[in-house]
């Protein structure tokens, strides 16, 4: 710690500040800069053309007055060198020279990494990128001048200046013109200079750092003299959540402040976080990812004003001011308290819990929305009255939305701290059973606070509880539910994975020769093989009613496994078709749990099967002397990798978790429901008999598609290539395993002994007729069935 002293003879407690900090701002600004780098290449790839054709007009338009282009270019290549020199003398003379030393260092980086960076690209196979930013002329790919007077400008900071930064980038405009007008440097080639000179600086900045703004201490102590206050003690205490300076001023009069300090440089703190919120959430629910020092002290300020207004139990705001062009304060009356944190669970009773509803719902009559209920915002004072601070996220004349969002976050802390049920009936004694149903819906982890998710992590089945105790107080409310995501992670995972597919799937298409595909093929076999895709849907509509001992019609649930198909095309393979036989068991009034277990036997029992066909087959095709396909070995290493494979996970404890979770969820009803099945010897045949026909029509399908083309191949070779795709389809994370399926099974058909062009072949007209032909009879089965309430 060190003692800083302020006008008037305040010494202030702090530790010294760091001479230089590394911003966020300048990481944030070179990864910014990098991707629009990137869209910048991508896009002047596309329009070669165009830039092609304004190259050439320019060039006219420059040799009609070729006087006033030799003046320009004089200008501009004088002006560029002559305008940071002149910015480096004025900085010296007002003792900035360390700001010049980093723009030097920037510009020597530039200069270095321009050179190498085009060497790198004429040496390479970029053929296109080498093209479009050389013309294909003997120039240099980045102008190396030019990237380090970029990066030069961008490490001295002059965009600060507008007189000093209005001529810079006047003086390279010209620059370029000139050079762009002399075919001595391209379109493309310059933009790409220009962010990658502004790329090199902002990392040169953020690497060397930049000097500490920040004002300290003392400034804080002058800044509340301004405000009529007689500070005769300061110390720094503790920051907040957000990362803001904290002071403790003692006043002259006995009194104390609690003062918080707002820097502007630490307004894109959690920036990243933060847009990643605000592009997955919807629009009422995220909050603005920048704002600026000015806009954040009043947003704080209104809010601590609203507060007091409201009544609720906060510490008063007693003044605000700017300190500098830097950073804002705001103080607060002190009151002793302590964190809601830091006390006991066992001395959070009853009395207390009304206590903290109490100072919610006066928040909630006037419109007010916390946002950030959780312990370190909920304090006691001496008295154990309960005082609410950190205002700063609130929002005034809050909506619906926001005020439930605060209700849901409060129960889920509270139920974290004393249990679902106790959270529960507090909150139903103060806010009423009808606010709880409707925060119900937004008992969701997307809804709360990264604390609150985190400890729900550790704890178990709280929203359920939660949830649970909910309806047994309200049981006929019906609220809508709340959709807060516009997506999910695993939506997003699921478009790259699609698009990686289809572009393997585009690969595969563009070495099979369609017509020939369409003239060439047996359509006898094709034929056969479109009844036995068929089949498969009647197959598992048969193992489905096989695992339910409640009556189904049959022809009503193949409709549903045709609707499956319709949903696996935004869906992977292995969730489309649960999800939708799940929601259909629950239509014809089998509870939830009951629906999860029947569909959970149901692919419990068709990977036993599968397992057990695939070393069928392997054995029998291992040991056949008639076939060149002989899989044993292969079969052997495919096996030690799994049991590798099951190693790992089971010896890795957060994998473990994960799947320990994942096969409770789905399995924790199977037994019993498979007890139930086997009390039905018809439905114990309905159901084997449907899942042994589900493998055995893909893989008479898949067969006869081989043979659609003079494939010759044993049944069991086709089998076992079919088994082991459909494994691999199943776990990959593409709608209907595209991509995987094909290349699997394009692979395992070339491993068996066909030709590539024959295996694409038959694996394009296997997919044909199992997965995209289905769609269409698929979308109208599965209107059908909503319209008519089976789904």
């Amino acid at each position: 710690m060190a003692e800083s002293r302020a006008d008037g003879g305040v010494y202030v407690v702090e530790p010294l500040l760091p001479q230089r900090l590394r911003r966020p701002s300048d990481l944030l600004r070179f990864f910014a800069t990098l991707m629009v780098l990137g869209a910048v290449i991508l896009l002047a790839l596309v329009a070669k053309q165009t830039l092609n054709g304004l190259e050439q007009d320019v060039k006219v338009g420059a040799e009609m007055v070729p006087l006033l282009s030799r003046v320009a270019a004089f200008i501009g290549s004088a002006a560029v060198l002559i305008v940071p020199a002149a910015f480096a003398v004025e900085r010296v003379f007002h003792r900035d020279g360390l700001r010049v030393a980093e723009g030097l260092i920037a510009a020597i980086i530039g200069m270095a990494g321009s050179f190498l960076l085009g060497q790198w690209i004429e040496a390479s196979s970029l053929t296109d990128l080498r093209i479009l930013l050389t013309g294909d002329r003997e120039i240099e790919p980045l102008n190396t001048l030019l990237t380090s007077v970029i990066a030069y400008t961008t490490a001295v900071r002059i965009a600060r200046r507008p007189t000093w930064r209005m001529l810079m980038w006047t003086s390279i405009a010209l620059y370029i013109l000139t050079y762009f007008s002399g075919r001595q440097i391209t379109l493309p080639s310059a933009i790409v200079t220009v962010l990658v000179g502004m790329a090199i600086g902002y990392a040169t900045l953020y690497g060397v750092g930049s000097p500490n703004t920040r004002p300290p201490g003392s400034a804080v102590v002058a800044a509340l003299r301004k405000l009529s206050f007689s500070p005769v003690s300061a110390r720094r205490i503790e920051d907040d959540h957000q990362g803001s300076r904290r002071y403790a001023i003692g006043l002259v009069d006995g009194t104390s402040l609690d003062v918080t300090v707002l820097d502007r440089d630490r307004q894109v703190a959690g920036l990243p976080y933060r847009l990643w919120r605000r592009i997955r959430l919807h629009s009422e629910t995220r909050r603005r990812a920048i704002r600026s020092l000015r806009a954040e002290l009043e947003r704080e300020a209104l809010m601590a004003y609203a507060a007091q207004a409201a009544g609720a139990s906060t510490p008063r705001l007693l003044g605000t001011s700017e300190i500098g062009t830097e950073a804002a304060l705001l103080a607060y009356e002190h009151i002793e308290t302590r964190p809601l944190d830091e006390v006991p669970d066992a001395e959070i009773d009853d009395a207390l819990l009304a206590q903290i509803w109490e100072q919610v719902e006066l928040l909630q009559i006037q419109r007010l929305a916390h946002r950030r209920l959780t312990g370190d915002s909920i304090h006691l004072d001496r008295a154990g009255r309960v005082v609410l601070t950190d205002a700063r996220s609130g929002e005034i004349a809050a909506g619906d939305l926001l005020l439930r969002l605060d209700i849901a976050q409060l129960l889920t802390y509270l139920a974290l701290r004393v249990g679902p049920e106790r959270s529960v009936r507090a909150a139903a004694a103060v806010m009423g059973p009808d606010a709880l149903a409707a925060a119900m819906p937004l008992l969701q982890r997307i809804a709360l606070t990264r604390e609150t998710r985190a400890a729900l992590s550790k704890a178990k089945n709280v929203l359920t509880g939660l949830r649970d105790h909910i309806v047994a107080l309200k049981p006929q409310g019906k609220v809508e539910e709340v959709r807060l995501e516009r997506f999910r992670p695993r939506t997003l995972i699921t478009i790259i994975a699609s698009t990686v597919a289809a572009y393997v799937v585009l690969s595969q298409l563009s070495k099979v020769d369609l017509y020939k595909v369409a003239t060439t093929a047996n359509w006898a076999w094709s034929g056969l093989a479109l009844i036995a895709s068929f089949c498969s849907f009647v197959a598992a509509a048969l193992m489905l009613r096989g695992f339910v001992p409640e009556r189904l019609p049959l022809w009503r649930t193949v409709l549903v496994q045709f609707a499956s198909s319709f949903v696996k095309l935004v869906a992977p393979a292995a969730v489309g078709g649960v999800a939708i036989n799940t929601r259909y068991l629950q239509k014809r009034g089998i509870s939830p749990a009951l629906a999860v277990a029947s569909v959970g036997a149901s692919q419990l029992i068709m990977l036993v099967f599968h397992i057990a066909l695939l070393l069928l087959f392997a054995y029998i095709t291992g040991s056949a002397a008639a076939t060149s396909f002989t899989p044993s070995r292969g079969l052997v290493v495919a096996m030690l990798a799994i049991a590798l494979l099951v190693a790992v996970v089971l010896g890795v404890p957060p994998l473990r978790r994960i799947v320990t979770v994942r096969m409770r969820t789905l399995f924790s009803n199977v037994l019993p429901r498979l007890l139930d099945v086997l009390q039905s010897p018809a439905k114990m045949i309905e159901a084997s008999v449907g899942t042994l026909m589900i493998t055995i029509a893909f893989v008479a399908c898949l067969d006869a598609c081989v043979a659609a083309f003079g494939g010759q191949l044993s049944f069991t070779a086709v089998a076992v290539v079919y088994l082991t795709a459909n494994a691999i389809g199943s776990a990959a994370p593409t709608p209907g395993g595209l991509g995987a399926v094909e290349y699997a099974l394009t692979l395992g058909l070339v491993a068996a002994g066909l030709e590539w062009d024959l295996a694409a072949s038959a694996v394009l007209l296997f997919r044909l007729l199992t997965f995209w032909l289905p769609v269409l009879p698929g979308w109208a089965a599965f209107t059908y069935l909503q319209r008519h309430e089976a789904l």
